[in-house]
């Protein structure tokens, strides 16, 4: 694999998450990309971004294409490409079978189709592989300890469901 450290400063994880998917989109979606954003504070506050592509997936001439990082974010960026390599850093919004993560699904199923290798519950029992995952169609690992792990909440009916939701209330927002 190749692991690249990508940072254009983005405010948000929306705004380097839809970059991302372009971005990978440009690249012709190669098979086993991995795309992570990373929360930091290198300057400032911002999402920096990695990706991994397998060797040879991707034509160097695209690789070389890719937007170049300011001075000012590449410790960010170098940072996000080794957390990313590591498996120790990275919210994963491009992986593997991650098309097929809609609806409901047995937790067996969402391990068997995806790049996803564990699944944690807070706050509830351990799930089994027949738990169903209410996927609420935005799900959103992080690489773990080295092994790509949906961090997820009991939900209703005795399901789980990823502990990101889609929409998150925005901080503050009922301070205004």
């Amino acid at each position: 694999m190749i692991h690249l450290g990508l940072d254009l400063g983005h405010e948000s994880e929306r705004a380097a998450e839809h970059w991302l998917y372009d971005l990978v989109q440009q690249l012709g979606r190669p098979a086993g990309a991995v795309a992570c954003t990373h929360l930091t504070h290198r300057p400032v506050p911002h999402v920096a971004a990695s990706l991994a592509v397998p060797r040879g997936a991707v034509a160097a001439e695209l690789l070389a294409a890719l937007p170049p990082v300011a001075p000012e974010l590449r410790e960010a960026a170098e940072h996000a490409a080794a957390a990313h390599a590591a498996g120790r850093g990275g919210r994963a919004t491009v992986f593997p079978g991650v098309e097929r993560l809609t609806g409901t699904l047995p937790v067996a199923e969402l391990l068997d189709v995806s790049a996803i290798e564990r699944v944690t519950v807070i706050g509830g029992a351990p799930a089994g592989p027949d738990t169903l995952v209410d996927t609420r169609d935005h799900v959103r690992p992080q690489w773990r300890d080295g092994v790509l792990t949906l961090v997820t909440t009991p939900a209703p009916g005795g399901r789980i469901a990823p502990f990101e939701v889609p929409n998150p209330t925005p901080c503050c927002a009922d301070h205004v």
